[in-house]
């Protein structure tokens, strides 16, 4: 695809679907699913406090999958640069009209600003042109992500119906 074609893909499909997957750059990084915001030319994600957890690893690269509104499937996977937008600065002013309207059911109203300023990080993806995936050349792999490690571990019996049940002498039926 030409790279103006690809630029505009990207602002379409970031403009219309609210979701993306971000994925920090490196190995053993899993892409992880965000709500957006598409502003001059950049994503923007809010991450921390309550809200969505930021990917693990997100310092200066990224990437970004963007899904086909429509269909839902993965249409393009593209490279950014990451930017953490200053809470006291104009570029933050500018967002929070964009944020609030983007958020769904957000806790408390009017006043989550002022706690995304306090607790939250806003991140700039900004793309930079190099693309990973496209229609015109998907990836061929699955895109198989080992499972992350957890501590929880499953301690009690297995459940009767995976045994079965217990037999029992016919002297019991019979009132012996």
């Amino acid at each position: 695809m030409e790279p103006a074609a690809i630029t505009a893909l990207v602002e379409e499909a970031a403009k219309k679907s609210g979701l993306l997957w971000v994925r920090a750059a490196g190995p053993r990084h899993r892409a992880q699913p965000m709500w957006q915001v598409w502003h001059d030319g950049a994503i923007y994600v809010l991450t921390g406090g309550i809200e969505q957890p930021a990917p693990e690893g997100l310092t200066d690269r990224a990437f970004v999958i963007l899904r086909s509104k429509d269909k839902g499937s993965r249409l393009l996977t593209i490279e950014a640069s990451v930017d953490v937008v200053d809470p006291d600065g104009d570029e933050w002013s500018e967002l929070k009209p964009l944020l609030v309207a983007k958020r769904l059911n957000l806790p408390d109203g009017e006043a989550a600003p002022e706690r995304w300023r306090r607790e939250c990080v806003v991140y700039r993806l900004r793309p930079t042109g190099d693309v990973v995936e496209t229609p015109d050349d998907p990836s061929t792999s699955s895109h198989a992500a080992e499972p992350p490690r957890t501590p929880a571990r499953t301690r009690v019996p297995r459940p009767l119906h995976l045994r079965g049940r217990p037999r029992r002498s016919r002297g019991w039926r019979s009132g012996a």
